[in-house]
């Protein structure tokens, strides 16, 4: 009887610590909606803002539920201290108030609730990270606030949890009988109470709410607010946890040749061995062979400032004018192959799409040379291949992936003495000085560059560089939807003078070194937006830029369709002499299949140049072997195996193994 009076009092304090917590997130939730309600679209009203609140309110009941379990085992069962409660909320409190507010910066950054890139931030510099927090999203003011509203909490529980309790009807369980059955009565009632939380208000899973399927709205954003951050956090883990696996990157290692016949360029192969199915041809040059060749990742160098209604801006003159020449071609369609510089970089380096697997902490890619990386082919044409980097070369291990994939050399900004900009590294002038002067030292080169000044926190002198943030503000002012305009200024700011330093290296170098090859592009377009409510094509889409001697506006087909995997065949097919050999997930700009793709979105013929609408549309997470059952003769079903097999192919080299010279058959 002892231990049921306890457990009774118990339970009743845990049931006032879940409404604490589901209230509390509730509460935030509202708040958050209130507070960025100009990220929700026009056509969505009060119905759409109560279904949020309401289908938040169900999915809640899982996070609170959570929090309430550590209390009931450690405290009601276990009879630990009634104080180990108030330290459960006190700290889910904390936790919570400080999710709350780190969630409108990220927000505003990613146009998302917490996603993979925290997932992400664990491998990168945390350092770094967390001064790029302190200077940019203002991490301290906002901890503050978080303090203050978790004292509140801790005022409201305390007092909450102090609040007599119900006592045990002892009078009426006067025989062994009636206790027993109190007891089953209890058990039955927390154990519907807990299905009933499970499955987000329901007791089963098919009528219940989980992360996958609480995106009820037609708004994006309020579709996110049903997320609780625990939610989104867990989310994300789970995403991470799966990709990881293969499970929605559209792989099927079952079917690795079928995959990889679906790509080969001899479709009658019957090999078992993977290599023949990727080998290609070039066709003869194109060009005369470069001198040099710079491929350029401009740092977060979206696309979307170099559309027309964005002219107003001035923000992307100078890459604008190298469009304008005869000598250049620009794609519009062009996809980044993720959304983090990480995932470019090894997508460059090694030819491998984004499969959700960091191939730069893969033991395997310090073993031995991927049979698609980019050096060995280029050393076969006669060059050297150098890295040039911005920041530190430690960085997520890019120049130790770099240098075992056999690249010649890595320079990061401490190798050429540049003064230090932000924590992430240089300014830009600094890397491309450093690379202007070290060309007249170099034999033929293919130099891959990394910019860095165009990321948070943008603390760049931009009146000192020339830029006029007052004039951007006020003509951001004529756009609609912009969430925070002198903020954005300040961004487009160091996108422009991003945009200056490049253009004025390509136009020194190709003066110095006419005989030279620019490709210019970006790393990803996420994280800066031109509004609240951007197309996927702008929120996704990055440039593809290629200038030089021999080049000119018809020597591609207009606006290809490509992503950075494409990047390197293309140079291939533009200078390598006829019948060079050489392997390839994706096929160059010139047999372009008319996909691109990255780990989220994907773009197709048929929507080039739509670039006014959502030209890209979502990928959806399904397994290879489902795509099987579509219709091929629909264009998007066909891209969707095309990405599948592609993913494959690659998940498989990497988990695997399949390197430069490898002949083994596949096991």
């Amino acid at each position: 009887m002892k231990f049921l009076k306890r457990f009774f009092d118990g339970i009743q304090r845990d049931a006032r610590l879940f409404l604490f917590v589901l209230i509390l997130l509730e509460i935030y939730r509202g708040l958050f909606i209130f507070f960025m309600s100009n990220y929700m679209s026009e056509e969505s009203g009060a119905a759409q803002i109560v279904t949020a609140m309401f289908t938040g309110l169900r999915l809640s009941l899982k996070t609170a539920g959570a929090v309430t379990l550590i209390s009931f085992v450690f405290v009601t069962i276990s009879g630990f201290t009634s104080r180990l409660r108030l330290g459960i909320g006190i700290l889910a409190s904390m936790i919570f108030s400080m999710l709350f507010m780190l969630r409108f910066p990220y927000y505003r950054a990613f146009q998302g609730t917490f996603g993979l890139e925290v997932v992400q931030g664990f491998h990168d510099d945390i350092f770094s990270i967390i001064v790029m927090l302190i200077q940019e999203y203002g991490i301290i003011w906002r901890f503050l606030i978080a303090l203050i509203l978790t004292l509140i909490c801790i005022a409201v529980l305390s007092r909450l949890l102090l609040i007599k309790t119900f006592k045990l009807p002892e009078q009426k369980l006067n025989s062994k009988k009636k206790i027993a059955g109190f007891s089953a009565g209890l058990v039955v009632v927390i154990f519907l109470f807990g299905l009933f939380v499970r499955f987000g208000g329901s007791f089963t899973y098919g009528g219940g709410i989980n992360w996958e399927n609480a995106g009820v709205t037609n708004d994006n954003f309020l579709n996110e607010c049903i997320l609780d951050d625990a939610q989104a956090l867990y989310r994300a883990r789970t995403m991470a946890n799966r990709m990881e696996a293969g499970e929605i990157s559209g792989v099927d290692a079952d079917k690795i040749f079928e995959s990889a016949q679906i790509i080969a360029v001899n479709k009658e192969i019957t090999e078992k061995n993977l290599a023949p199915y990727l080998e290609r041809r070039a066709k003869g040059e194109r060009i005369k062979k470069p001198q040099h060749i710079f491929i350029i990742l401009g740092e977060t160098f979206m696309q979307w400032p170099l559309l027309g209604k964005y002219d107003e801006l001035l923000i992307a003159e100078g890459i604008k004018s190298l469009i304008a020449e005869e000598n250049c071609y620009y794609s519009r369609n062009f996809m980044p192959n993720g959304d983090f510089t990480s995932t470019a970089i090894t997508g460059l380096v090694t030819g491998l799409p984004d499969v959700n697997i960091k191939i730069n902490y893969q033991s395997r890619t310090y073993d031995k040379l991927y049979i698609t990386s980019m050096a060995p082919l280029f050393r076969e044409l006669g060059y050297k291949v150098d890295f040039w980097y911005g920041g530190m070369p430690s960085w997520d291990s890019i120049a130790k992936m770099s240098l075992a994939q056999g690249f010649d050399n890595f320079y990061g900004y401490p190798d050429f003495n540049a003064p230090k900009q932000t924590t992430w590294g240089t300014k830009d002038e600094n890397l491309f000085n450093a690379l202007l002067a070290h060309l007249e030292e170099e034999s033929p080169t293919v130099h891959l560059i990394m910019t860095t000044t165009n990321h948070p926190p943008y603390n760049l002198d931009l009146a000192a560089e020339g830029f006029n943030v007052n004039a951007e503000i006020e003509a951001l002012k004529k756009f609609p939807n912009v969430a925070d305009v002198d903020n954005l200024a300040v961004e487009l700011g160091h996108y422009w003078y991003m945009d200056e330093v490049i253009t004025n290296f390509i136009h020194v170098a190709s003066e110095k070194y006419p005989e030279s090859l620019f490709i210019v592009t970006g790393d990803h377009a996420v994280r800066c937006d031109p509004s609240t409510h951007p197309t996927i094509f702008e929120h996704q889409s990055v440039p593809f830029v290629m200038y030089g001697a021999g080049i000119t506006k018809e020597i591609l087909p207009p606006d290809a369709v490509g992503d950075h995997i494409s990047i390197v065949p293309t140079i291939i097919e533009l200078i390598a002499p006829k019948d060079f050999a050489y392997y390839s997930i994706a096929p160059s700009l010139f047999e372009s299949d008319g996909v691109a793709f990255n780990n989220s979105t994907f773009l197709t013929a048929s929507v080039a140049g739509q670039i006014d609408s959502d030209a890209i549309e979502l990928l959806p997470h399904v397994a290879s072997n489902d795509l099987n059952e579509v219709n091929l003769a629909d264009e998007r079903a066909h891209a969707i195996q095309i990405i599948g097999a592609m993913r494959t192919v690659a998940w498989w080299i990497i988990n695997k193994g399949l390197f430069f010279g490898g002949t083994e058959p596949i096991k």
